[in-house]
């Protein structure tokens, strides 16, 4: 079980580093010059991408170990607050305070789901654009944490 995981770990985590590195010129651009309408939307999918991927990888943890992801209207919210959670099964997958910070990219996938593209604003989205890989290195040290544990430490008693 932990050797498939691993591996479908490490494949999420690559995409999402391909996704960066498709949008880094991009990314660097604005962080000297706001992106122009079609740049922002550009920006937009790459975060709603960017949290999907990262939502995968969660996912995955909750098939694996968990009793599965959960269910109902709030699963996607609950999912992250899991990953963050000690069980029985497993220790907490990634901090408290990279939980925070990835609620804010669940947040405005949330917003670039139900909203025109024309709404969204760069001042608002800023942050986690430019951000998103150091995000990303964050969670890829806490999830090899997670996944490098020998299998003593995997199981709680």
């Amino acid at each position: 079980m932990w050797d498939k995981l691993r591996k479908q770990i490490r494949i999420e985590i690559e995409q999402l580093h391909n996704l960066i590195e498709t949008h880094r010129s991009l990314i660097e651009k604005c962080r000297e010059t706001p992106p122009s309408a079609i740049e922002l939307s550009a920006l937009a999918a790459m975060l709603h991408s960017f949290y999907t991927g990262i939502e995968n990888l969660f996912k995955r943890v909750a098939i694996e170990i968990d009793e599965g992801p959960p269910h109902g209207e709030a699963w996607h919210r609950q999912l992250l607050d899991a990953m963050a959670t000690l069980t029985q099964n497993r220790p907490a997958v990634l901090s408290a305070p990279l939980r925070e910070l990835l609620r804010e990219y669940l947040e405005f996938r949330h917003v670039f789901r139900h909203a025109y593209t024309f709404d969204l604003c760069w001042t608002k989205m800023a942050h986690l654009v430019l951000e998103c890989e150091n995000v990303l290195n964050q969670l890829e040290q806490e999830i090899n944490g997670f996944i490098g544990m020998d299998e003593s430490e995997r199981k709680l008693n």
